[in-house]
């Protein structure tokens, strides 16, 4: 069974609702969970914030928040997720920011540092990818980040 098939019937299972807030990924997190039928009844929103200004003014990141840390950082995701969570009324929320590549961002920040964040609302976990990938890093990159948001999600449900 695929991740996304797992994730699904979990949250059918717990009677939960998951919405999402994905930057580098573009999607492909909410694209897999939609592309599992009966998707519609656990997935309500799904949020791709490429840009700085979008992660403010639709998921309330805060401007300090960038400028400090920047996009891809624990502090981001961990706004994202909370941010997301409100605006959707889910009970569970992931996020992530990363740098998919090949080419890295104007930071110091490698290709392949992604941060997720899964929240139940009460609690809240954070993790850091370190990928290094050398073929077709950007999809690998995107892929491997958006296997990790699942098992996440798998995780913050439990048994």
């Amino acid at each position: 069974m695929k991740l996304e098939e797992i994730v699904v019937r979990k949250l059918s299972e717990n009677n939960l609702v998951l919405a999402c807030a994905e930057s580098c990924t573009g999607g492909l997190i909410a694209k897999r969970i939609t592309d599992v039928s009966g998707s519609s009844a656990v997935f309500n929103c799904g949020v791709v914030s490429y840009s700085n200004e979008i992660k403010q003014k639709v998921l309330g990141v805060r401007h300090e928040t960038l400028e400090q840390f920047g996009a891809v950082s624990e502090q981001t995701v961990r706004e994202m997720v909370n941010g997301v969570l409100e605006i959707s009324g889910a009970d569970i929320a992931v996020s992530v920011s990363g740098i998919a590549g090949p080419n890295s961002d104007n930071t110091s920040k490698p290709v392949g540092l992604i941060f997720l964040a899964v929240s139940n609302g009460n609690e809240t976990v954070v993790k850091r990818l370190n990928n290094s990938f050398s073929e077709d890093i950007r999809n690998s990159n995107r892929t491997s980040a958006s296997d990790e948001a699942l098992n996440m999600i798998i995780e913050m449900i439990g048994d």
